[in-house]
């Protein structure tokens, strides 16, 4: 299926991308070796050839089952991972220092077995970090051979720019990418990171698409969450994000328009955040091979102008659905009290 897979140029540069892209966050951890090994094949033999994952997923135990799985055809995948959450017990475990991404890029590959990553993001800005000590070591990896492309995750608008705009100073080739949460349930990345990523040559590869499930709706408003959930098992980032009275109404609303089109929820939750055009690829992080059909089946179905305008109208442009939400994991800096 490789050839009808329409490719995408990954920001401003000749890598091509498949629109969906498989992350595996869930493999080591919540999804065993031979469940994961089918959503590899799966994968594959749809035409997928873009794959995200990070050293802190599983403490390493993705990167590692990764790397075995896709070991015999290695070239044909675009493997990309994350360096900077805190994944060891020192404190310069973490970040974006340049001793730090000396060691755990070396760690990384080691794990994955093999002799390259294809596109290496910073998982989160490290804001403690000298920016230009952070261009440096990635520039050093690149010149060694060991990273091919790198990219920015979880960064706000301003800071993608002052990247791109450090590159530039230091004459170090930019970011290509950026990864940020966006869905129907999260539209704040249409504010400023999107636009800030397009103007500064970096793909949008979002995250989150189906916004941890919510999406699918599987939670129904008022009612305690089935124990097999995320928000059944109290796992902290649903409940931080997007496990919201406000999220799961809306979620019910889409439930219903995808009945009235027959189709699924999550099928047009993709073709949502896919449908806009400054979105290259979209990350899909499934626990199973049904979970994994789900994604592979959404994307065959065409999304209209219809569906556009429905979905259009359930969240405000550049909003979340919860008015005033912000995610306590990255928290609005621009007010310092004088008297608090």
């Amino acid at each position: 299926m490789a050839g009808s897979m329409n490719y995408r140029l990954l920001g401003r540069s000749g890598l091509r991308v498949s629109p969906l892209c498989l992350g595996v966050m869930m493999f080591g951890d919540h999804t065993a070796e031979t469940e994961a090994a089918a959503i590899v094949d799966s994968a594959r033999e749809a035409g997928i050839n873009f794959v995200d994952t990070a050293d802190a997923y599983g403490n390493g135990a993705s990167e590692r089952m990764l790397g075995k799985l896709i070991a015999a055809d290695r070239e044909r995948w675009i493997v990309a991972t994350k360096v900077a959450n805190q994944v060891g017990n020192l404190p310069n475990d973490r970040g974006s220092s340049l001793g730090w991404l000396m060691r755990e890029c070396d760690n990384s590959l080691q794990r994955l077995g093999t002799g390259w990553i294809d596109l290496y993001y910073l998982h989160k800005d490290d804001a403690d970090t000298p920016m230009e000590e952070t261009v440096a070591g990635l520039d050093h990896l690149m010149r060694a051979g060991k990273v091919r492309y790198w990219g920015l995750s979880n960064f706000r608008g301003y800071r993608i720019a002052e990247m791109v705009a450090t590159c530039k100073a230091m004459g170090v080739r930019p970011p290509i990418a950026c990864q940020p949460c966006y869905n129907l349930m999260d539209r704040t990345a249409e504010v400023e990171v999107i636009p800030a990523s397009v103007a500064g040559g970096l793909g949008a590869v979002p995250y989150s698409p189906l916004a941890r499930g919510v999406l699918t709706a599987k939670y129904q408003p008022g009612a305690a969450p089935p124990s097999d959930t995320r928000a059944g098992r109290n796992d902290r980032r649903i409940m931080q994000t997007e496990f919201r009275p406000e999220s799961v109404a809306i979620a019910k609303q889409l439930a219903d328009y995808a009945a009235s089109q027959g189709t699924s929820p999550a099928h047009l939750a993709l073709g949502w955040v896919l449908n806009n055009a400054q979105v290259t690829s979209v990350i899909a992080g499934p626990r199973t091979l049904a979970q994994w059909q789900g994604y592979l089946d959404g994307m065959q179905r065409p999304f209209t102008a219809a569906d556009e305008a429905f979905m259009g109208k359930l969240v405000p442009t550049g909003h979340a659905s919860t008015p005033g939400y912000t995610d306590p994991a990255y928290p609005v800096t621009g007010r310092t009290a004088r008297v608090a």
